[in-house]
């Protein structure tokens, strides 16, 4: 399973940034829009793994400084978004090990 490909249907250009929280959703699907480009079957060294963890945990620091911006005024898309890719990120650290421990 290709748990980035939930990641495809995030389309950033629908989003036009009038407010604060709708300028953290257009940051959160750009980070959507780099995940959805890892492809986790196409590793086959440990620096593939090494650079795809790396991705994963600066996407997840990433949502965590969007997170931080909207801490007194977090509005519930913006918060639902980055549960939704925070989720996605664990599912595929989760995939990443486990498919990495299974190869040695």
């Amino acid at each position: 399973m290709d748990v980035f490909s939930a990641f495809s249907s995030i389309d950033s250009h629908s989003v036009r940034a009038g407010t604060p929280a709708e300028t953290a959703v257009k940051r959160l699907n750009g980070i959507g829009e780099v995940l959805s480009g890892l492809d986790i079957s196409a590793i086959r060294t440990e620096d593939d793994m090494a650079r795809m963890l790396w991705t994963l945990e600066t996407a997840d620091k990433c949502i965590r400084m969007i997170l931080a911006e909207f801490r007194t005024e977090r509005a519930t898309v913006v918060a639902r978004e980055a549960k939704s890719l925070t989720d996605l990120i664990d599912r595929a650290r989760d995939e990443l090990t486990g498919c990495c421990s299974a190869k040695s």
